[in-house]
C-alpha cells in the first residue's frame, strides 16, 4: 500500500528541515512524496536554494503523513489564512500530523496544539505555550498522532521515528544505514546547554528580532 507524504514548501524555508526528512521517507520502497504549496511555481528557501512544489493546495490528494518544515517564512505563514485553513483541513484527515523546527509553530497557529506535548527549535521553544501546546524540551515529542522534531537536524531523528511507526523498527534501522547516519560531530556546541557562553550569546541575538516578532504574531492570533 503506497503511503502518502506531503511537506510544506514555502518561501524561506529551512531547506535541511524539509529535505533531510525527505531523503529518509524517499527511502522507503512504497511511497509517494509531496511538496505543496499554493502554487507550483519554484519558492527560495532561507538559504537561498530554489524548491519546486509539485503539488498545490487545490491538487493535494489525502495524506498518511502532513509535514510542516521550519524556517524564517514561518513568521509570515502564521499569519496567512490559507495556509492555515489548508494546513487545518489536511490534518484532520491525515493519519500523522507532523513537524519539524519552528514547523510547530504553523500548527500552533492553525489550532492543533491545544492541549497536546509538542517541541520546536530551542531558541522558539518559550512560544510553545502561548500556542495552547505542552512545551517538552526533546528532540522528537509524540502526543497521539502528532509527531513534533526539534531543530533543524533533529528533522532526520523525526523521520527514522516516523518510518518506524509507518512500518517497523526493522526498515527505519535499515534506512538509517543506507544513509550512514551516525552522527559524530566535530564540536559539542549543538545545544545551549552544551555551547560556550560566548556562542550562545552570539546565536541568540541573532534569532532576537525573529522571536520578537513571532511573539507578537501570536498575541495577535488571540488563541
Amino acid at each position: 500500500m503506497t503511503i502518502r507524504i506531503g511537506f510544506l514548501v514555502f518561501p524561506r524555508v529551512q531547506q535541511l528541515d524539509l529535505t533531510g526528512p525527505y531523503d529518509v521517507f524517499g527511502s522507503l520502497p512504497d511511497r509517494e512524496l509531496h511538496l505543496i504549496w499554493k502554487s507550483r511555481e519554484p519558492v527560495a528557501s532561507s538559504s537561498g536554494m530554489w524548491l519546486t512544489p509539485d503539488t498545490s493546495f487545490e491538487d493535494c490528494p489525502e495524506l498518511d503523513v502532513l509535514c510542516i518544515p521550519g524556517g524564517s517564512g514561518v513568521s509570515a505563514l502564521m499569519q496567512d489564512a490559507e495556509v492555515l485553513a489548508f494546513v487545518r483541513e489536511t490534518a484532520a484527515k491525515a493519519r500523522y500530523v507532523t513537524s519539524v523546527c519552528t514547523g510547530s509553530l504553523v500548527l500552533g497557529a492553525a489550532g492543533l496544539l491545544k492541549g497536546r506535548r509538542a517541541t520546536t527549535h530551542w531558541a522558539s521553544h518559550h512560544l510553545l505555550p502561548l500556542l495552547g501546546a505542552v512545551p517538552v524540551k526533546e528532540r522528537i515529542v509524540r502526543d497521539g498522532n502528532l509527531i513534533t522534531g526539534g531543530g533543524v537536524t533533529a528533522g532526520i531523528d523525526f523521520a527514522l521515528a516516523v518510518v518506524a511507526e509507518l512500518t517497523d523498527r526493522a526498515q527505519a534501522e535499515a534506512i538509517q544505514l543506507g544513509i550512514e547516519y551516525a552522527p559524530a560531530p566535530p564540536f559539542d556546541a549543538g545545544s545551549p546547554e552544551t555551547a560556550p557562553a560566548g556562542v550562545l550569546e552570539q546565536v541568540r541575538a541573532s534569532y532576537a528580532e525573529t522571536i520578537r516578532q513571532r511573539g507578537e504574531t501570536i498575541a495577535m492570533l488571540g488563541l
